[in-house]
């Protein structure tokens, strides 16, 4: 049976949900991540800021330096999350094999489907109309043998586009695109590969393997396969719906000024491990692993790490860890421009624990899944520490939310027993 894998990106997804619920939008530069003075960053641009050189990721004052007609929104998570879910929606009709990369993209197995929905093209089409009926937004699809060309043919038919690559022809297709195309080559890649001369992906495919090994290891070799559009590591390690888990769970936050103010930065602190706790509660998941990121006003960034005797999804034991390591860490009046807390060594079980703690720490995790589930209902603002109330410290729109749609942790633990 012939593989069919179909990539599923939403265009302009967050700009596009804003402008549902204010049309006064359409049509206008629009920049989503928050204000126009603010240190973040973009999180997505409309088509009409994007002609002025406006793009995600870009500091929010250069957006605005760009293109100072542009309108800026803080964004609304809880708004993104619920269209995330109803597209969600949609793609199981089609298949059941769906995998939610982001927020905004998607992949599906399609292979199989003929009898139900016809050839790849009619299915797209199918695919695409459905989205559009049930969400009133616009996406981009890219249908081939691999996941790796159908998210390149799902950008190269933005916007709101259909491109099927027919079987036999990816290496075709890719050959005289850029080499920053591939997913995975990155800046410094581009740069590597550009000093032997390699510009485009046909360059890379009539390279020889070995060369490829002996100047980038494993990732030479697996850059050859990427080339003739196979899935080859990197990003396309499992098939479709198997390796949803996160590695890691980690919320930052950059500081409208550089503060040296100990109860302010602390107070941040606690917000951050709220924000991560319920992640990793969402996914069913324990960490060991506590990192705290600190950023001074020079830009110069420290990292350190605790190793919790036994692994948690609580509130109270994160923060702990994280205000230890800050104290340790931080000179006491250095400003500081942004604090991360970062929760890795992950696993599904808790481990052991005393027998006198759990009875306690059980009525601690009920506790707190009655606070997930209020924050769920009526919004992340909804109930905090008294603490953390004033931190105004929030989910930022272009972090991947915790609750995706799809298989939790903790149903793919029953079906693998």
């Amino acid at each position: 049976m012939q593989s069919l894998v179909c990539h599923l990106d939403m265009d302009a997804f967050f700009v596009s949900v804003e402008e549902l619920f204010d049309p006064s939008l359409r049509g206008k530069p629009v920049v989503v991540g928050g204000k126009r003075d603010q240190r973040g960053v973009v999180a997505a641009a409309s088509y009409a800021a994007r002609k002025f050189g406006v793009h995600s990721a870009m500091p929010l004052r250069t957006a605005a330096l760009l293109c100072p007609q542009a309108v800026f929104v803080e964004g609304h998570t809880d708004r993104y999350r619920e269209y995330s879910k109803k597209v969600y929606g949609v793609l199981q009709r089609f298949s059941p094999l769906v995998e939610m990369a982001s927020i905004d993209e998607a992949y599906l197995d399609l292979s199989g489907t003929e009898r139900l929905f016809g050839p790849p093209l009619r299915v797209a089409h199918l695919l695409h109309e459905a989205v559009r009926a049930e969400t009133s937004l616009r996406c981009s699809l890219g249908l081939s043998s691999s996941r790796l060309v159908a998210k390149v043919s799902s950008d190269q038919a933005k916007p709101n586009g259909v491109l099927y690559v027919v079987p036999g022809c990816e290496a075709a297709f890719l050959a005289p695109l850029a080499i920053r195309k591939i997913p995975g080559v990155g800046k410094k890649t581009e740069e590597s590969l550009q000093k032997i001369g390699i510009r485009y992906v046909g360059d890379l495919a009539r390279l020889d393997e070995r060369f490829l090994a002996d100047r980038f290891g494993k990732w030479g070799l697996a850059l050859a396969g990427k080339a003739r559009g196979q899935d080859a590591g990197g990003w396309f390690d499992s098939p479709i719906g198997e390796n949803d888990d996160p590695k890691s769970i980690s919320h930052e936050n950059t500081f409208p000024d550089d503060i040296a103010d100990r109860e302010r930065l602390e107070t941040a602190l606690l917000r951050l491990s709220e924000m991560v706790a319920k992640r990793l509660r969402e996914h069913h998941l324990y960490s060991r692993t506590i990192q705290l990121k600190l950023r001074y006003e020079d830009f110069s960034t420290i990292t350190r790490a605790s190793s919790l005797d036994h692994a948690t999804q609580l509130d109270r034991e994160i923060a702990g860890a994280i205000i230890k390591l800050f104290r340790q860490a931080w000179d006491g009046k250095t400003p500081i421009r942004l604090l991360g807390v970062h929760a890795g060594s992950l696993r599904t079980v808790e481990g052991q624990m005393s027998l006198l703690d759990e009875p306690q720490t059980e009525r601690l995790r009920q506790a707190f899944r009655s606070v997930d589930h209020i924050r769920g209902r009526f919004g992340e603002a909804s109930i905090s520490l008294a603490k953390t109330l004033g931190s105004g410290i929030r989910e930022k729109v272009h972090e991947n939310p915790f609750d995706l749609p799809g298989e939790s942790a903790r149903e793919k633990g029953k079906r693998s027993e």
